[in-house]
């Protein structure tokens, strides 16, 4: 075989892959006219070699990202350097259906792509080339990884019951604010929360019950919050909420609103009505309160004394009243 038809067979076979491999293949000359368009190309567009080949790649596809793309393209050319565009920073250059069944879930074809500068005999750079590879299965992989985190990370703050914060959780919103307030004075003001007898409504009506009405005092106190407070179920029967920049009289205000709508409130099990209470403790932040443990004791013993004082109330911690 001479060196000719061997040199012939090589082009052959280069073409061959070119038009057959799995990742798409566009070179485009200084002026982003289409010089090479290969089979992964066609499959995906609908657009054949030979109805495209010549003609500009922007007018072509309106649809690209014309004056990101060129930048990108400029910078391959002036620099002499590839440049490559993940998934992750745009999840596809070319709008392509994704045809792959197993991950049906995405409409479009996720692409990682390289640019990639072509140099003539002579050196210089005159063309540039555009390599797509179909990311679908990796992204929508990762994706929903980070969808199970999330939820994961979502489930490790919740409790389960009531669907606010665990206790856990709920201390670091409580850390957060006194923190705020150490540094920039933002006022805060901690309420505590605890349903009267209780024991009695295990007793009298069962848990499943007491699991009903611990319930229906969550989805009251949820709606009552705004977006920046933080409400946690703190123990059994008691709950805990942080109101930012709320002086203790605005919390007065809110906590008998909120006692005042639970008081109202009754739920039904086993055709039986089940109505409870609330008692409620106050705690503003003041220079006084050294620590997260102080601003809960505080609350703590405003809540007693709201029991002591007949319950069905709320009550302001007030330093010195617990001598």
């Amino acid at each position: 075989m001479s060196n000719d038809q061997s040199a012939m067979n090589e082009l052959h076979w280069l073409i061959d892959m070119v038009q057959t491999i799995e990742v798409g293949l566009v070179v485009l000359d200084a002026n982003y006219n289409i010089q090479l368009w290969n089979g992964f190309m066609e499959n995906h567009s609908g657009v054949s070699p030979n109805s495209i080949k010549g003609k500009n790649l922007f007018e072509q596809f309106p649809d690209l990202p014309e004056s990101w793309l060129k930048q990108k393209m400029e910078s391959v050319f002036l620099l002499k350097n590839r440049t490559f565009i993940s998934w992750e920073q745009r999840p596809y250059v070319f709008k392509f259906k994704n045809y792959r069944p197993i991950t049906g879930r995405a409409d479009a074809m996720y692409q990682n792509i390289t640019l990639l500068p072509l140099a003539s005999l002579t050196g210089k750079i005159t063309h540039i080339s555009i390599i797509i590879y179909d990311v679908t299965d990796i992204a929508i992989n990762k994706l929903q990884l980070k969808t199970a985190n999330e939820q994961l990370e979502q489930l490790s703050q919740t409790d389960g019951l009531t669907q606010l914060h665990n206790r856990r959780h709920w201390q670091h919103c409580m850390e957060r604010e006194f923190e705020r307030f150490a540094r920039y004075q933002d006022s805060a003001t901690l309420v505590m929360l605890d349903i009267d007898h209780f024991k009695q409504v295990n007793d009298k009506y069962g848990h499943p019950a007491g699991d009903k009405v611990i319930q229906n005092i969550a989805h009251i106190l949820k709606q009552s919050l705004r977006e920046t407070d933080c409400a946690g179920r703190y123990g059994g029967e008691e709950f805990a909420i942080v109101l930012a920049k709320t002086s203790a009289e605005d919390a007065l205000n809110f906590t008998e609103r909120l006692r005042q709508k639970i008081e109202a409130s009754e739920i039904i099990h086993d055709n039986r009505k089940i109505s409870v209470t609330v008692s409620l403790g106050i705690n503003e932040l003041n220079d006084g309160v050294v620590n997260t443990s102080n601003w809960l004791s505080g609350a703590d013993k405003a809540l007693y004394q709201a029991k002591q004082g007949g319950r069905n109330c709320s009550r302001i911690y007030v330093e010195g009243s617990d001598e």
